[in-house]
């Protein structure tokens, strides 16, 4: 998949921007607060309908205005591909594709491929697991586009049950309260509780089975991803390996999925227990807990709690790595999605993926650069984010297309004109 032309209107930093993209590799020259960051954040938006540096909307629109668009054209597959999207705070967002109006934004995932890795990667391997399990959601969606619906079911039903949970917790310090109608209020509520369990077993376990898939087809790529980014021999084209092989390369990085309800099922890592094992077991749970969660007035037992425990040498990557370990870490993991979709996707007809780095060399060590370089040289769209132009590595081969850019414009820079 190749971006050929992107179109910002009030989009940040933007008030009109028009920018050509060629295929290849483009490099996003500027300072420090120029806005480089912004144009790669609007081909992520369009792939995962979320940034990755914001939480909300409301940042995203240009001081004073209130409503940003972004429009980019693609090659998709070898045929044109045209998005739109309109963004407005506080209000539903709309999207457009090919021209047609796209009834449900959720529409739009699975078009636009792309993989991001940026600076705040870093807390994959060292913050909370809210942030692996949005890395795991966002592949998901991206590949397989009906769990985005699945995911906003549960987060539905979820809210609904733990608040119902707040509600029980009041009755029981307060009291019961009078009947209505000759019904107790806690019998009601016990009643709809036991409804809502139902519906969070089968929403949960249809994503804890989609994510635990996902993680299984990761493990191989991320274990070999990381030793082409820790070590020189293992970044070295002549030692690429398919898919197939992947899994026999020895390598000290791991992902697991965990999940209280795989340990009570007693599955090892690398199985997939059926999503009727999953429900079954996950709504037994639920039930146990009845009394601790209304103590706490909060869900305690679903994918909501879930992490993808990132593991070096058989230990938890957090708290163990050093911090150039992490940093390999951190690239294994986007580079496994990346290799995901380009090799193990492909024959959907979807292509490539772009691949996006938004200020990653600055943060690495010489050895790191270089082998970041030699691996990704031979991307069909590489779109990279720097300061400087000596943050580039001499690794990274082929025919580079600068563009500088300044507050509020992006400009090609002469095809004659050297990248360092």
């Amino acid at each position: 998949m190749q971006l050929t032309a992107l179109d910002l209107t009030n989009y940040r930093s933007y008030p009109r921007l028009t920018l050509p993209v060629q295929p290849g590799i483009t490099v996003l020259v500027g300072q420090n607060g120029q806005g480089k960051t912004n144009i790669v954040e609007a081909v992520w938006y369009l792939s995962t309908l979320s940034s990755h540096r914001v939480p909300h909307d409301a940042a995203l629109v240009h001081r004073g205005e209130t409503t940003a668009v972004i429009r980019a054209s693609f090659l998709r597959a070898g045929r044109p591909l045209q998005v739109d999207l309109e963004i407005t705070p506080g209000k539903s967002n709309r999207a457009r594709l090919q021209g047609q109006n796209v009834p449900r934004l959720r529409g739009l995932l699975g078009e636009v491929r792309a993989v991001l890795f940026a600076p705040e990667d870093l807390g994959l391997i060292k913050a909370d697991p809210e942030g692996r399990r949005r890395f795991l959601d966002e592949l998901l969606f991206v590949i397989a586009p009906r769990y985005a619906s699945v995911k906003a079911d549960y987060d539905r039903v979820l809210k609904q049950r733990s608040n119902l949970l707040k509600q029980m917790r009041s009755m029981r310090r307060g009291g019961s309260g009078k009947s209505v109608g000759g019904l107790d209020p806690a019998d009601t509520a016990a009643s709809t509780l036991e409804v809502w369990d139902q519906q969070l077993a089968r929403f949960g376990a249809d994503l804890l089975r989609a994510r635990l898939h996902l993680v299984n087809r990761l493990r191989p790529h991320l274990g070999y991803s990381y030793l082409r980014v820790a070590t020189d021999e293992g970044s070295e084209q002549a030692l690429a390996l398919p898919p197939d092989q992947r899994g026999d390369v020895s390598s000290p990085a791991d992902i697991v999925y965990r999940s209280p309800v795989l340990d009570e099922l007693g599955a090892l890592p690398g199985t997939l227990p059926t999503t009727r094992e999953i429900h079954d077991v996950l709504l037994t749970m639920l039930a146990a807990r009845h009394d601790e969660e209304i103590d706490r007035g909060a869900t305690l037992t679903g994918p909501h709690r879930d992490d993808m425990e990132i593991r070096l040498h058989d230990f938890p990557a957090k708290g163990y790595a050093s911090h150039g370990e992490s940093w390999s870490l951190a690239l294994a993991l986007r580079l496994a999605s990346y290799d995901l979709l380009r090799l193990e996707e492909g024959d959907l007809g979807d292509g490539e993926p772009i691949l996006i780095l938004d200020d990653v060399f600055s943060e690495l060590d010489t050895r790191r650069r270089e082998r970041l370089g030699r691996i990704v040289t031979d991307a069909s769209q590489v779109l990279i984010t720097t300061a400087n132009d000596t943050d580039i590595p001499d690794t990274l081969d082929g025919e580079i297309h600068v563009v500088e850019v300044s507050l509020g414009s992006a400009v090609p820079r002469d095809e004659g004109s050297a990248v360092r």
